[in-house]
């Protein structure tokens, strides 16, 4: 029996090359490997097999069944490219891009990133990036936030396991890693790094427990800025906010502040806008950012001099200002993919 097993797959071996299209390929399989094929009325002998010799020639056949699907895969292979080449036809390049993708767009949150980093940089602002895995420390403790404030539990932020390490964050040891919920953290490391005068903002990603509907998510983009010199007032801050909001939103927008708290700034405000030739959204004003003085407790724990330096910071969402500018009514339209939506921006 060995040597019929040997006989079938040099045979199949020798025939394989007069194989070249599908209904050969199941004709030349079925006289093999068919219900009445050639390997098939051998296994079928298995029966007559005595029973201590069955294991050898169990493995017999699984030998040849092995060398023969090899057989198989690599002949289906070269039918299926030549099906691909017919189809193409001699005078298609298939290395060249396909004419109807049409180029590429920025994504719309990418888009409304760009156009604050531009209105800042005009007044003087520099764009200053950080880690997304950040520690209590940069992300709580020295923004001035207590141990018990809310921001802090489990079910508002992300945590990594106490086991967790990466090589280009630093912490204490008692510290816990975990995704940013802010990018207020690069505000401090770029106050430890430097000294005042300071101008910066911060665009980017951000992370926090949000159950994802038409205004949440947990997945989200923020950008903040930070302003540090002597005699910087809260006329400083209205105006720089003022001047933002108009290029961004257009002529004629207004903003008003409103009493507020962040263990962060003190005194601190929500910040609302109206503008009448935007889409109608609900109220004559809109909440849009959070700003402030910089709190004196933030300034020690950086080494600044309160008594020298003073500040403001604020914050906004991307996707909330892009919902604004484009008229857009779900925050998961940004992360869905979709073309038919993306292409409207491009």
């Amino acid at each position: 029996m060995e040597e019929e097993l040997n006989s079938i797959v040099e045979s199949a071996k020798r025939n394989v090359s007069a194989v070249n299209s599908r209904a050969g390929f199941e004709a030349f399989k079925a006289e093999i490997s068919g219900p009445n094929g050639t390997l098939t009325r051998v296994m079928k002998g298995m029966g007559s097999v005595p029973k201590e010799d069955r294991p050898a020639f169990g493995k017999l056949i699984n030998e040849a069944k092995t060398e023969l699907q090899a057989l198989y895969d690599n002949v289906l292979r070269s039918i299926e490219e030549a099906e691909i080449a017919e189809r193409l036809g001699p005078s298609i390049d298939p290395s060249l891009p396909s004419y109807a993708l049409g180029p590429g767009s920025l994504h719309p949150l990418t888009q409304i990133r760009e156009e604050i980093s531009r209105i800042f940089k005009q007044i003087g602002f520099t764009v200053a990036e950080g880690t997304e895995v950040e520690t209590e420390y940069y992300c709580f403790d020295a923004l001035n936030t207590p141990a018990d404030h809310p921001a802090r539990d489990l079910q508002d932020t992300f945590y990594f396991p106490d086991n967790a390490s990466f090589g280009n964050v630093s912490k204490k040891e008692d510290e816990r890693y975990l995704l940013r919920t802010h990018t207020s953290s690069v505000q401090i490391r770029t106050m430890l790094q430097d000294d005042p005068p300071i101008r910066i903002i911060s665009p980017g990603r951000c992370f926090r427990r949000d159950t994802v509907d038409a205004t949440h998510s947990a997945n989200f983009h923020q950008v903040e800025g930070l302003y540090v010199d002597k005699n910087v007032t809260v006329r400083d801050l209205k105006a720089v906010l003022d001047y933002f909001f108009e290029q961004m939103l257009g002529k004629g927008t207004k903003t008003r502040f409103r009493p507020h708290f962040f263990p962060y700034t003190e005194p601190s405000f929500e910040v609302d806008f109206s503008s009448t030739h935007l889409a109608k959204l609900g109220s004559e004003w809109v909440e849009i950012a959070g700003c402030g003085m910089v709190e004196p407790a933030v300034f020690d724990s950086v080494g600044y001099d309160p008594e020298v330096y003073s500040g403001f910071a604020f914050g906004m969402g991307i996707e909330r200002i892009a919902m604004i500018v484009y008229g857009i009514d779900d925050i998961r339209y940004f992360y869905q993919n979709d073309h038919r939506f993306l292409k409207q921006f491009a």
